[in-house]
């Protein structure tokens, strides 16, 4: 180094680097240094084949189009088993029964599906997710009792559980940055086909025969999953470049710089302390414990509690009573079907604008659009409630108005709760227990589901249908608090990133403002006499 270079250190992914900064003949120094954690695989030279990461991320979702055909299972089967001439009677505890036992078995299947995904890797665990989903549509098929039902909705949400987030992960790990969030989303459009495809059907045929047609979803993801690769990441995580270098070739193209990637995803699983070797339940624990682990499952268990809250699934569940609730004049199966309608195309349009919009504003576009459209659907229940036990009744005229406020609060719910929690799952976990981590959060996001759609009969029967949804109105309104302050952004931030920063290694994900107030403070008194000392130097010379 000449007299007139200075050596300072900058903070990337991989620690301490020097750099050598040149001096200037200015009178003011600049101190130049590096990005932290520049992102590898951003520039458009450097990136794979789309269509290939588009593929293996339509694939891997499937699993979770059937996933949306639990949720619409429920909405259109329900008023079916009520009718008179059902061969199976059920009565509304046994309706309610049935639209949440799924939920109840779900969480099971996320622990499961989390430690299967770490312990054999992410296809296998995708693969082993369908039996039980072929299963229990086909013990539903042929159903002659209530309980056949019970047990086929237990066995349904079980696989739905195991597939969830093996299905995310598989997808942000074998996917790069730019299309992470855009393909990350595919698991909640699945999800909305699925509902879609049941309120379709099941306004037309019977319970058996969608059952029965139901099978074909997760048959399809098992043969065609059979065709993808293990993601690279798990393999560098086993200690396989090799493996990992294959599985990339077929996931980028031949033309990318396959080692290039493999080496990243080496360094970083060393600068992790990832190997071959099985960790002990103690290091396990640690990890967890890590607040690169528990500070994001903490913000995203509380995301979903609030979410969960709002009424979405409420809505999704209990489709056709809630329009039949509403008093409007049209048919609720049509309602419940163009609803289905406009939650896919806005599910896709989350999809889109996650990669252009980032997470938080979609978040906050949710929070506050279901809120008020839930208040707004609570308030003209309640004035509905008064005025149809009084002389004259709600004109009808004006019964168009709860439609359009569960059309405004689905397409709110698409864009954000939908999409967004659901692709951070793949996103702010740390490698080493990702799967671990992914699975509990899932557990903890479907057992809200459970109570959600387990205690809505028993609010509507305490706080009257305008009560109770004026309650999710006012939790949804009051989780974009805790988004504002809590949620981080992740566009655009590579995993490892993400990593480093619940770890506090770095401040990549705050604003350049917070980032620069950051690194003034931590560094300013260990820098203050080098620098002076360099600034005599470069004086002198």
């Amino acid at each position: 180094m000449t007299g007139g270079d200075t050596q300072t250190l900058v903070n990337d992914s991989s620690g301490a680097v020097p750099v050598i900064v040149k001096s200037q003949p200015q009178t003011q120094i600049e101190m130049q240094t590096q990005p932290a954690a520049a992102n590898p695989f951003q520039s458009k030279e450097e990136r794979g084949k789309a269509l290939r990461q588009v593929i293996a991320a339509f694939i891997a979702n499937l699993g979770t189009v059937n996933t949306g055909l639990v949720f619409g299972f429920s909405a259109v089967v329900l008023p079916q088993l009520k009718q008179e001439d059902s061969i199976i009677q059920i009565d509304e505890n046994q309706a309610s029964w049935i639209a949440s036992l799924s939920s109840a078995s779900t969480p099971i299947g996320c622990i499961l599906g989390g430690f299967m995904m770490d312990r054999f890797g992410r296809k296998k665990t995708l693969l082993l997710t369908e039996i039980p989903l072929i299963l229990g549509w086909l013990l539903i098929s042929i159903a002659t009792d209530v309980r056949m039902i019970y047990g086929g909705r237990l066995l349904m949400g079980f696989g739905s559980g195991m597939v969830g987030a093996p299905a995310r992960v598989y997808t942000s790990e074998v996917t790069q940055p730019h299309l992470r969030g855009m393909l990350g989303a595919l698991a909640s459009v699945g999800i909305s086909f699925g509902v879609l495809f049941q309120y379709t059907i099941g306004s037309y045929r019977s319970w058996q025969f969608l059952s029965a047609i139901s099978t074909l979803i997760p048959t399809a993801a098992l043969l065609l999953m059979c065709l993808m690769p293990e993601t690279p990441n798990y393999y560098v995580s086993r200690a396989k470049p090799e493996k990992a270098a294959k599985s990339l070739s077929q996931l980028r193209g031949s033309k990318y710089n396959i080692q290039r990637e493999v080496d990243h995803l080496q360094s970083f699983a060393q600068k992790a302390q990832l190997n071959a070797k099985k960790a002990s339940f103690r290091e396990t624990l640690k990890a967890v414990l890590s607040p690169a682990a528990l500070k994001p499952f903490t913000i995203l268990v509380i995301y979903f509690m609030m979410y969960q809250f709002s009424g979405v699934n409420t809505i999704t569940f209990y489709a056709v009573q809630v329009f039949k609730v509403s008093g409007t004049t049209w048919d609720s199966n049509t309602c419940a079907i163009f609803m289905g309608v406009v939650r896919l195309l806005f599910t896709i349009v989350g999809c889109i604008a996650m990669r252009r919009c980032g997470r938080r504003p979609l978040t906050f576009i949710s929070s506050i659009g279901c809120g008020v459209s839930m208040v707004c659907l609570g308030i003209y229940l309640q004035y509905k409630y008064y005025l149809d036990r009084h002389d004259p009744p709600l004109p009808a005229q004006y019964r168009w108005f709860p439609v359009a406020c569960i059309f405004s609060f689905t397409m709110c719910c698409c864009v954000g709760y939908l999409v967004v929690p659901w692709v951070m799952i793949g996103e702010l976990y740390p490698q080493k227990v990702r799967g671990l981590v992914g699975g509990m959060t899932t557990f903890a996001a479907h057992t809200f589901v459970f109570v959600v759609v387990k205690t809505y009969p028993m609010l509507a029967h305490i706080l009257e249908q305008h009560g109770t949804f004026i309650l999710y109105g006012v939790i949804s309104l009051a989780g974009t608090i805790f988004y504002y302050i809590y949620l981080p952004e992740t566009k655009g931030k590579t995993l490892q990133e993400i990593e480093d920063y619940f770890s506090g290694r770095t401040t990549t994900l705050k604003t350049k403002k917070q980032a620069s107030n950051f690194n003034i403070n931590i560094n300013a008194a260990s820098n203050e006499q080098t620098l002076t000392v360099e600034k005599e130097k470069l004086l002198l010379a």
